[in-house]
């Protein structure tokens, strides 16, 4: 999946915050964008989908984390809280989407994402063909639209920028290998 849809879905699970800590909203949907965006920083600093990716292992940090914002409700707390969520969600789904690969289309890697804890790579569902598809649009709009309605200021600018970024991508997406291919030459 794109990495916009992964931090819209950051967006839309920490909205609750609107209606029950309005003072810390801002503050969690910030930290969840920040959170649905870290994991894909492993494309420039190692094996993607692997060296930043705990589809297990950010849970074990994000629980606590969240238990700790709910006792004390600060900015940072929630920030953190919703943040190292925003990841797990992040690296649990991309197993839903295609492999690794150049044309994801071509379906010539199953390796989705690796489980740490297990040594091994959980297999693509290819529920989302492939990032950039149409379906994968559809979701990060509608994951943004809890953003984009319910708050105001950096949050819905990130929102629709996302949504913007997501659709240029999208209607790209396939002719992506072929620009990397000039791009190296």
């Amino acid at each position: 999946m794109m990495v916009t849809t992964h931090a819209m879905a950051g967006v839309a699970a920490a909205a609750v915050l609107v209606s029950v800590a309005p003072e810390v909203a801002v503050a969690g949907a910030l930290g969840a964008i920040v959170g649905g965006v870290f994991p894909d920083v492993d494309l420039f600093v190692g094996t993607h989908r692997r060296t930043l990716h705990y589809p297990a292992l950010y849970w074990v940090v994000a629980a606590p984390a969240l238990g700790l914002a709910a006792l004390v409700p600060n900015a940072a707390t929630v920030a953190v809280a919703c943040s190292l969520t925003s990841a797990g969600l992040h690296s649990a789904s991309d197993v839903l989407g295609a492999g690794e690969e150049l044309r994801p289309w071509e379906r010539t890697v199953d390796e989705a994402v690796y489980l740490h804890p297990a040594d091994r790579w959980l297999r693509a569902r290819r529920i989302v063909r492939y990032d950039g598809a149409p379906e994968d649009l559809l979701l990060s709009v509608a994951f943004a639209l809890p953003g984009v309605v319910l708050y105001s200021g950096s949050v819905r600018y990130v929102c629709l920028v996302c949504v913007l970024v997501a659709t240029a991508y999208t209607l790209v997406r396939k002719r992506v290998p072929e620009y990397v291919g000039r791009f190296v030459e």
